[in-house]
């Protein structure tokens, strides 16, 4: 059985995972943003580990997540799910002087692979929005330009592939993947969202654990635990080495190519 950390497991996608691992015998350990999400946590996850507590909209929240996930012991697959959706209505400046959504969709994620210790299996949720996202680096703070939530939020679901198919080149010897889990109606997606809720968490799941050969693949996207296509931009080295050097610029903290 696998011990998996699932960030953002209080509720949404995040916690429909963590209970369909729990029911397949996997150890789970949740994160939260904050205590009063953590009490919830373990109310509703009574077989789950001890809850990880951090806010990933800021860098030293993502260390502290970082600093207990490794004193809990290694994991064998991280699920990268915590992120902001698409109807924020402005800019959001966290403490570090840097966009909220960049931070907890793409800095969140790149910074807990940066410095937690290497699992076997890693998994980035993205979005079908992310074939309109631009991987641009020119502005990504959205500091010169005009706020777009929706296209803020399709630029970091992009930057999430590209940090999922990068990773895989530079660690070959993890399986490293993205997920777009579907429009569906959680909090985020909105009660009118079309695709199956119930579907919705399984791919990820899936990839973090099974044993199945079409799981056991690395640098490849997935929408309903099949392989799907990505805008050409993703497969492009130069374009995933600039995005995971910017993040270290930010951060201070780097994913090399070796241990």
């Amino acid at each position: 059985m696998a011990h998996v950390l699932i960030t953002g497991s209080a509720d949404g996608l995040g916690l429909m995972a963590a209970r369909l691992l729990i029911g397949q015998g996997h150890t789970v350990t949740p994160h939260a943003r904050d205590t009063a999400r953590a009490a919830h946590a373990r109310a509703v996850l009574p077989a789950a580990e001890k809850v990880l507590v951090g806010d990933l909209g800021s860098l030293d929240g993502i260390r502290s997540v970082a600093a207990q996930a490794d004193a809990a012991g290694r994991f064998d697959a991280v699920i990268h799910n915590a992120g902001i959706g698409y109807r924020e209505p402005r800019r959001v400046e966290t403490v570090d002087g840097l966009s909220q959504l960049f931070t907890v969709n793409v800095l969140a994620p790149y910074l807990l692979t940066a410095l937690m210790t290497r699992p076997d299996r890693l998994v980035y949720l993205s979005s079908g929005m992310a074939r309109g996202g631009e991987a641009d680096l020119s502005d990504p703070q959205w500091t010169d330009r005009r706020w777009s939530g929706a296209q803020a939020y399709s630029d970091s679901k992009l930057f999430d592939v590209l940090l999922a198919l990068g990773v895989a080149r530079r660690w070959p010897d993890v399986l490293s993947n993205s997920v777009e889990p579907g429009w569906v109606a959680t909090k985020m997606g909105g009660p009118g969202a079309p695709d199956d809720l119930d579907l919705a968490p399984v791919t990820q799941a899936w990839l973090a654990v099974s044993d199945d050969e079409a799981a056991h693949v690395t640098g490849r996207h997935f929408y309903h635990q099949e392989q799907r296509s990505v805008p050409a931009k993703a497969y492009d080295a130069t374009v995933q080495d600039a995005l995971l050097d910017y993040c270290a610029q930010l951060t201070g903290a780097s994913i090399r190519t070796s241990r």
